[in-house]
């Protein structure tokens, strides 16, 4: 399993990946809402300070699951480009279609 942070990290580079690629492009896509459903099993470590964790389960997960609650979650991202000065704007990708793409 791997922690919400880390799948929400790993977005955001494939996003910025793509940002890149868009650069110099005629063909442009405005970056929209971004929906992120998965289901997550909620730890909450026992120790002094111990904090929440938010693990995202595979389909098939099995094992640390029979400890777990777990729950559906869905998250509407609004990304933005955000200059040094503070300002946000919109952002635009484009790029390549993938093999087996949708």
């Amino acid at each position: 399993m791997i922690e919400l942070s880390e799948l929400i990290r790993d977005l955001r580079k494939e996003l910025t990946t793509a940002l890149a690629e868009g650069t110099g492009e005629v063909l442009r896509f405005e970056l929209g809402p971004v929906e992120l459903e998965a289901t997550v099993a909620v730890d909450r470590d026992a120790s002094a300070g111990g904090k929440v964790r938010f693990w995202v389960v595979e389909a098939n997960g099995t094992g640390r699951l029979a400890q777990s609650q777990t729950q559906r979650i869905t998250l509407t991202l609004q990304p933005k480009l955000v200059a040094p000065d503070g300002t946000a704007r919109t952002a635009w990708i484009a790029g390549d279609e993938v093999d087996r793409e949708r």
